[in-house]
């Protein structure tokens, strides 16, 4: 229960003023419903004119020390006069009335209740996946190196939809049901405290009995939850290789690595669900149980003539009968909200995950690059759990990928990073805009460290074209604009007409609002790229990132497309990741890595003459 509370604590307190409108409605819906089947016991007077009535000849005074005696004989005073000037029948007709007036007032206080419950249950829904989208799109890509995208979305999807169903789906349990139960109970010891107190007795035991079934309800719900991830995570898996499958002809190898997931997920969820089932029945007959023994009890002390007579009894029954169903909602709750909190629990791993890419207390703001970008004795690792700082160069558990880089690169120069696969490339042109960031040394823009940035100035100084361009299920127009809110139609066809791509992109469906599907799956290869390209020249950023920006362009189109970047850099400082040597021979300066250091550094010409690493990667290119 303190787990369920701390949810909502961190959840509900935006929507207090729906919480206070569901508990006004909830004691008036309790109250109304008391002062409704009070009218039995008149009703089964005049029934079975039992004689208990006819003492009450004169209206008593109120006594708080004899209340009840007070309410009896006041209320049988007034059904008597009812009697005596319009006869048993009609009497019964208004008590009747009555009742079902009462009724229909209670029924209308309990669908405001539920009412008012839902504009919280759908709002802490939408507050939690928005809090997990921001979330997701503040967190460093680190993070998402040891996670599986398809994790990250059964969370988002069938965890918060858990949540939904378990946890809030519980919340007017928790705000509807106490108020019934201390209505009710304050009602029977009202009625009768030895009934009462025989009726403590029994019901610890029965609540005891029914929590039993519930002990380990969470824990295989979190196995379960985990599997649903493994699921999600297949088809996530599948989707994206598809082409891969079918061209090695493994379809019934994923078909039998998904049936054994979902085979797993089905038997974990249907043991939960079989538990879960069985907590209305065992309510239900345990209810049943307590009514009996209390039934037995409360009769002999009537057929006794001990404190309660055999009208005000039924009417206790009814009251007591009227306080199962909130206590079987609180049995059912304890099934539900374990199952909530397991989905919880998971939706906490990403966020309450440490961002460890932080803006400083007081970041400094700048709107320009001036000067240089500097690696001053950059080292740069990951170690098992992930990207993790580490204490010293001699760490033995760190996998060290950049070792004491020292780089400067001058404004409006070219610097091109070349090496083999693993070399650090990558990783070094990420530690700019502070994807990832150093654990020893520093990157300074200006003689400024990133880390003393603004994290958004910073990265509006910056535009990148990936190996692998990165699209939107959007239109053209949408995709090119990326990041630039107020761009002009002209602006965005120029930045086409640059990057070699305002041909084809006129000569779709409807040109520049033609939409290019799934990661720009409706187009080829050098046409994506080219898009990536017009989208990092409209940006119009001071600081360009190639990580081999041509490499899925044909022979025509990269020539076209380099021209234009040439004519770019002229005015900007670049840094080019480049495999293919013949796309850099213009770079000021060229820069060798191997296994995460610097091991050469000149123009083309220069470490061609050197006869080292660099001159063996362009005679290799050249055969």
């Amino acid at each position: 229960m303190k787990e369920f509370l701390r949810v909502l604590r961190r959840f509900v307190p935006p929507y207090r003023k729906y919480l206070v409108l569901s508990i006004v409605f909830n004691i008036l819906s309790a109250l109304l419903n008391i002062f409704s089947f009070a009218a039995l016991i008149p009703i089964l007077q005049i029934l079975f004119q039992t004689g208990d009535a006819e003492a009450a000849t004169a209206l008593m005074e109120w006594d708080w020390s004899n209340a009840q005696a007070v309410l009896m004989n006041n209320l049988n005073y007034f059904v008597n006069g009812l009697i005596a000037d319009y006869g048993p029948t009609t009497t019964l007709l208004f008590i009747g009335l009555f009742l079902a007036g009462t009724t229909l007032l209670k029924t209308g206080a309990y669908f405001l209740t539920s009412a008012s419950i839902v504009p919280i249950r759908t709002g802490v829904v939408r507050d939690i996946r928005n809090q997990l989208y921001h979330k997701i799109t503040s967190l460093p890509l680190g993070f998402f190196t040891e996670e599986r995208k398809g994790d990250i979305i059964a969370r988002m999807s069938g965890d918060v939809q858990e949540v939904e169903n378990s946890i809030m789906s519980s919340l007017e349990m928790l705000f509807k049901n106490p108020v019934l139960v201390v209505a009710y109970f304050a009602t029977l010891i009202f009625i009768s405290w030895q009934l009462t107190a025989f009726t403590l007795v029994i019901v610890p035991v029965l609540g005891w009995i029914m929590g039993l079934v519930g002990r380990r309800l969470k824990q295989d719900s979190v196995k379960a939850q985990s599997l649903w991830s493994d699921t999600m995570s297949q088809v996530e898996e599948t989707l994206g290789g598809l082409r891969i499958i079918k061209a090695f002809c493994a379809e019934g190898k994923m078909n039998r690595r998904f049936d054994e997931v979902n085979s797993a997920y089905r038997t974990d969820l249907m043991r939960v669900n079989i538990r879960q089932s069985s907590a209305h029945p065992m309510s239900e007959f345990l209810g049943t149980v307590m009514i009996v023994i209390v039934l037995w009890f409360g009769g002999v002390l009537v057929l006794n003539n001990q404190a309660i007579t055999g009208p005000t009894f039924i009417y206790y029954m009814v009251i007591l009968y009227s306080i199962i169903n909130p206590l079987k909602e609180f049995s059912k709750a304890g099934y539900n909200i374990p199952k909530g909190l397991a989905s919880m629990e998971r939706i906490d791993k990403i966020l309450l995950a440490e961002n460890n890419i932080k803006e400083s207390q007081q970041p400094r703001h700048i709107s320009s690059f001036e000067h240089q970008i500097e690696f001053r004795h950059v080292w740069f690792g990951y170690r098992s759990a992930g990207v993790q700082e580490c204490g010293s160069a001699d760490d033995g558990d760190v996998n060290w990928v950049l070792k004491d880089i020292n780089l400067i690169i001058p404004k409006g120069k070219t610097i091109a990073i070349v090496g083999q696969s693993g070399s650090g490339k990558s990783t070094l042109v990420d530690l700019i805009p502070r994807y990832y960031d150093v654990q020893k040394g520093e990157v300074l823009i200006d003689g400024i460290n990133v880390k003393d940035l603004g994290l958004h100035d910073l990265r509006q100084l910056i535009g990148n074209v990936n190996q692998e361009a990165i699209l939107f299920n959007d239109s053209f127009r949408n995709n090119i604009s990326f990041g630039v809110a107020e761009a002009t139609d002209e602006q965005i066809a120029d930045a086409a007409r640059i990057a070699n791509a305002y041909d084809f992109i006129t000569q779709s469906e409807q040109g520049f609002d033609t939409n290019i599907g799934d990661r720009g799956g409706r187009l080829s290869g050098g046409q994506r790229q080219r898009v990536s390209i017009a989208r990092a020249i409209l940006k119009n950023p001071p600081i360009l990132i190639l990580d081999e920006a041509t490499s899925a362009l044909d022979t025509e189109s990269e020539r076209l497309v380099q021209d234009a970047l040439e004519r770019l850099m002229k005015t900007r400082t670049t840094v080019a990741i480049a495999h293919r040597l013949s796309t850099i021979h213009n770079a000021d300066e060229i820069c060798v890595l191997h296994e995460g250091r610097i091991v050469e550094r000149g123009s083309h010409d220069e470490l061609l003459e050197k006869d080292g690493y660099y001159k063996h990667l362009h005679d290799m290119q050249q055969v």
